[in-house]
């Protein structure tokens, strides 16, 4: 009876845990947005460009979370299935996103980087943010099993490393705006944060399909 209470327990974290990344990380995009009409950092743009995808794919599996754990949800054959799709689904966001910031960073060619005071904020918030979204989501998914987190634990673990990455950049050129340092260093930010995103959403994508194969070879 106790084994129930706290599957039910962890299931309500998990909700509440996915809840909270939809909300936190939907003011993101909107203040990198304008902060783009002051500032023209390639770390910034791609920055504002993963932040949304991201979004995106929080929100998608927080509505798959939702739909798997209903009480009258179908057999478990078939959130299984729905589980590994939502997050095959979060992988190629991230690719996206990735790819993306490749081809920002390729395209922008201005020195002048403006104010990125509003990027470096969102981004040193989001890297102690992150983090801790990173360790309860491990600590969830070790309880519960459950896939989504486990992908979302995976998904906040890039975030934490990335956001880290481009504090750091966004910090050498707030305090060099003119320097050639700044100018490549916000380069090489940028492709770093890109790289490192499409790893860890290939690395997803390719766990999802080996999921999803052995879900349907049970099933026949």
């Amino acid at each position: 009876m106790s084994g129930i209470t706290v599957d039910k327990k962890d299931k309500k974290s998990g909700f509440k845990t996915l809840l909270l990344s939809v909300i936190l990380s939907s003011p993101g995009p909107l203040v990198l947005g304008i902060g783009l009409t002051i500032g023209q950092s390639s770390t910034q743009i791609s920055d504002f460009t993963r932040r949304s995808a991201e979004l995106l794919a929080i929100i998608a599996s927080f509505v798959v979370y939702i739909i798997t754990n209903l009480d009258n949800a179908k057999d478990d054959t078939w959130k299984r299935k729905i589980e590994c799709k939502s997050n095959i689904f979060v992988g190629i966001i991230m690719c996206i996103s990735g790819l993306s910031m490749i081809i920002m960073t390729i395209i922008s060619d201005n020195e002048n980087k403006g104010n990125v005071a509003p990027a470096f904020v969102i981004a040193l918030f989001g890297a102690i943010t992150n983090t801790l979204f990173w360790r309860k989501y491990t600590k969830l998914h070790n309880s519960l099993g459950n896939s989504i987190l486990g992908v979302q634990a995976r998904l906040y673990g890039a975030k934490s490393i990335v956001d880290v990455s481009v504090t750091l950049t966004l910090l050498i050129v707030a305090t060099m705006p003119d320097s050639k340092i700044s100018y490549y260093f916000d380069i090489i930010g940028s492709i770093f944060v890109s790289l490192y995103m499409l790893r860890s959403g290939v690395l997803t994508i390719r766990q999802g399909i080996n999921r999803y194969k052995g879900v349907l070879s049970k099933s026949i």
